[in-house]
């Protein structure tokens, strides 16, 4: 059994686009840009934009950071997109989700500009991902095929199982798995809380995708035997024996599925770590187009 190291893989890419961004600057150009825009006190989100602030430092990216009070109306978080939207030093656009009730969320995704789109989540890129066309792709299932990939991971003709359908993990990646391309052209199922025998499906998958938001769903006996997991779950659990209180696991358990897998993703150090990666390969993808 391998265990899929995200850490390691998410650190050679923002390792391969120091190199390319330093090049820039050593040759006198100017270098992506990304903005995050954090609208509240959410303790996640805040989390998560100082680690994609740090990252951004790290590669070398030009960055910034908009802080709004929880009391932004809409109106005003559009008028910002709209600045970003015409400001050339910046290739990316990212609103942290959840927004606060007041402000709705699609009419946020399709303000900004496809091109300037690099969470992955406007409907453009949303329906060129669907049909097959280069995009900017959602960062978490772009990392999970990422993943696959630089582990060698055969997908062609192998039956995948995505167990959850979100907009923001499960179709996609089905959809980006289903592809016929290389790194790709799988045979997808997506399975979810409505089938009446899940664990007859997800025995019957060789790659086993896990993104259905509950703590270590998916238990031995309902694997075969060699099967690839990739555990996209972040789930907090009480743990009394941690200073925090609590731990993290996936939605796999981890312990007795790893004992049946050819190759299984840890929680934390898995998928978590390529999110931000794909993020920034996103930003200067974005960059490199403009």
């Amino acid at each position: 059994m391998t265990i899929i190291d995200g850490k390691k893989v998410a650190a050679d890419i923002r390792a391969e686009l120091k190199v390319t961004v330093d090049k820039l600057k050593a040759d006198g150009k100017s270098v992506p840009g990304l903005v995050a825009i954090l609208v509240g006190e959410d303790p996640a989100s805040k989390v998560y934009v100082g680690m994609k602030q740090k990252a951004c430092d790290e590669v070398g990216l030009y960055s910034k950071l908009d802080r709004l009070s929880a009391d932004t109306t809409e109106a005003e978080l559009l008028q910002l997109i709209n600045q970003y939207n015409n400001d050339d030093k910046i290739n990316g656009i990212l609103v942290q989700l959840p927004l606060p009730k007041q402000i709705n969320e699609d009419a946020i995704i399709e303000a900004i500009l496809p091109s300037k789109d690099v969470d992955g989540f406007h409907p453009i890129n949303v329906g060129n991902m669907m049909i097959g066309k280069e995009t900017l792709y959602p960062c978490t299932p772009h990392g999970v095929v990422e993943l696959l990939k630089r582990y060698n991971i055969e997908t062609k003709g192998q039956h995948v199982v995505v167990v959850g359908r979100s907009n923001i993990v499960g179709k996609p990646v089905a959809n980006m798995l289903v592809q016929k391309k290389e790194g790709a052209n799988a045979i997808v199922t997506i399975v979810h809380s409505a089938a009446k025998d899940l664990a007859s499906l997800t025995k019957q998958a060789d790659i086993l995708i896990a993104a259905i938001g509950v703590p270590e769903f998916i238990k031995a006996d309902m694997v075969k035997d060699s099967v690839v997991i990739i555990d996209v779950g972040v789930n907090r659990v009480e743990d009394s024996s941690k200073k925090s209180g609590y731990k993290l696991v996936g939605d796999v358990d981890f312990a007795s599925v790893s004992e049946k897998s050819s190759f299984i993703t840890p929680v934390p150090g898995g998928v978590g770590p390529m999110t931000i990666a794909m993020l920034l390969q996103n930003t200067y993808l974005a960059y490199s187009k403009s």
